[in-house]
């Protein structure tokens, strides 16, 4: 009789046990960010020194004007583990406006492993590091807006990485309107950070590179 009353309490509390523990370890990091031992840079460049940095393969962006290119470099250790379909996730923030940089030119060893864009996932990023706002969508009344982009890295070895970020000088209605960052910009005003993406979009870690 008593085995009738407790067998059941036992079987759900071990299923309990097993999700917290499978959750545990599905959003468990394979390793931190101290392993990868990162370094990196921000500078303001002229279009030639982007395109010495980036190399004769990859365009760098044109300039006209008051408009500004940021050089970035962020180098890290071969991971211990593969990426195994997670990514680092690189963002460029312009911390006043918590608005992403608005497009990028980018080098490294495995440049197929590199590409710009968004990804919804990503909105969790700032629900775990408040200080990561910038990384996600924006609300502008009733509407969620992607404001630029970030830098995807689906391979380790690609480090080093270069890269040059534009920001335009535009005023009025066309600043308003614009998706990305925007000049004048100061490099104390930009915040570097580099977060561990799992493959089924966990938030493994952030770690904050400059600014």
């Amino acid at each position: 009789m008593t085995w009738r009353k407790t067998g059941p309490v036992v079987a759900v509390i071990l299923a309990v046990v097993a999700v917290v523990g499978w959750r545990w370890w599905h959003n468990h990091p394979p390793y931190g960010p101290e392993t990868l031992a990162i370094k990196s840079s921000l500078t303001f460049v002229s279009h030639e020194e982007a395109q010495a940095a980036l190399g004769e393969n990859v365009p760098a962006p044109v300039s006209n004007g008051r408009d500004q290119l940021v050089l970035g470099q962020v180098s890290w250790q071969t991971p211990p583990k593969p990426l195994d379909g997670g990514y680092f996730a690189i963002f460029l923030i312009d911390k006043r406006t918590n608005r992403k940089a608005g497009s990028f030119s980018a080098s490294s060893p495995r440049p197929d492993a590199i590409s710009a864009g968004s990804a919804g996932v990503e909105n969790k990023i700032p629900e775990r590091y408040p200080w990561l706002k910038g990384a996600g969508d924006i609300k502008v009344g009733d509407t969620w807006w992607t404001h630029g982009s970030r830098l995807a890295v689906f391979d380790g070895d690609a480090s080093p990485l270069t890269f040059v970020a534009p920001f335009r000088y535009l005023e009025g209605a066309q600043r308003e309107a614009a998706r990305g960052a925007t000049a004048p910009v100061a490099i104390s005003d930009l915040l570097l950070a580099l977060v561990y993406m799992g493959s089924d979009g966990q938030v493994y870690w952030a770690q904050r590179l400059q600014g």
